[in-house]
């Protein structure tokens, strides 16, 4: 049986079976039976690789964080989690330069990011925005579920891939999933990695 550790673009620690390409952590969110208590332990919610230096790890070892998982970057961006700066360094420090540029905060500290990031994430009021003015990268809600856009066109999200594209016709605001500090960045030159293998 799977474990309840994929998530998912709204930040929903879910059962799957499909691994991702990117681990992430946001601290030990389970019990010794291997059973998610909390949605989060820490403020640092991160993007790691799968693998980096040979480091092999039992998921859900009791005492330590939990292992994550996530489809790509731009789902993992998408839940509000930022590339982590020991496995990532290179792409965590791209990010947190233009982050930092994006929503002028040029003297941001990584735990201030975290904290920024923290207060989007936790809050439920997502804004309306008109899907034409999104950025590639971005998840949106559209008929109650979770699509990205890419090229101008909508793909719908599942763990196993994407569905589409969708050509848009429609001129509507749409519920943004993406923490809009992360859209901003996007807007700014920052292009989040997606696994465009359609279903």
């Amino acid at each position: 049986m799977p474990f309840q550790n994929r998530v998912d673009p709204y930040g929903t620690l879910c059962f799957s079976s499909y691994r991702g390409q990117l681990m992430g952590n946001r601290g030990h969110l389970h019990k010794e039976s291997q059973q998610i208590i909390r949605n989060f332990q820490l403020k640092r919610w991160i993007i790691c690789v799968l693998d980096f230096k040979q480091r092999k790890r039992t998921l859900m070892q009791k005492g330590r964080y939990t292992e994550l998982f996530f489809a790509d970057e731009a789902t993992a961006l998408a839940s509000g989690h930022r590339p982590c700066a020991e496995c990532q360094r290179s792409r965590f420090n791209t990010f947190s330069t233009i982050w930092k540029t994006a929503n002028q905060l040029s003297e941001a500290t990584t735990q201030e990011i975290d904290e920024y990031l923290h207060k989007e994430r936790t809050n439920p009021d997502k804004p309306f925005l008109i899907m034409e003015d999104l950025p590639d990268g971005v998840f949106m809600e559209y008929n109650s579920k979770p699509y990205l856009k890419n090229d101008g066109k909508i793909y719908s999200w599942s763990f196993g891939g994407y569905d589409g594209p969708i050509a848009w016709t429609e001129n509507k605001k749409v519920k943004v999933l993406t923490p809009m500090s992360i859209v901003k960045t996007y807007s700014a030159g920052f292009l989040p990695d997606i696994n465009l293998i359609t279903i």
